[in-house]
């Protein structure tokens, strides 16, 4: 079974507006970013009748908050082991 794909926010409002340009169909569209048409036309509904509060998702300001800090955490990780290990290869070329 395949997991549900979520999309972010400036993405669905990216693609709203793209269906929204004259010229281009809204299948055309779907097919282009990777989206299925019903859903892009839900994304234009829903944009269409909510304004811009539209799109607001279904976590809280604290989880977004949370992995946040959850990915910094992991960088920083990365960054002071790659230092330790730098400074573990040059201190053994000085013996």
């Amino acid at each position: 079974m395949q997991r549900r794909r979520k999309f972010s926010k400036e993405f669905k409002e990216e693609a709203v507006h793209l269906a929204s340009e004259p010229g281009i169909s809204t299948r055309q569209i779907a097919g282009e970013i990777g989206v299925n048409v019903s859903t892009l036309r839900r994304w234009c509904k829903e944009s269409h009748n909510q304004g811009k509060t539209a799109f607001r998702g279904q976590g809280h300001a604290r989880d977004e908050e949370v992995a946040t800090l959850k990915r910094e955490l992991a960088r920083v990780r990365k960054e002071r082991d790659f230092l330790k290990d730098a400074a573990a290869f040059f201190a053994s070329e000085l013996k």
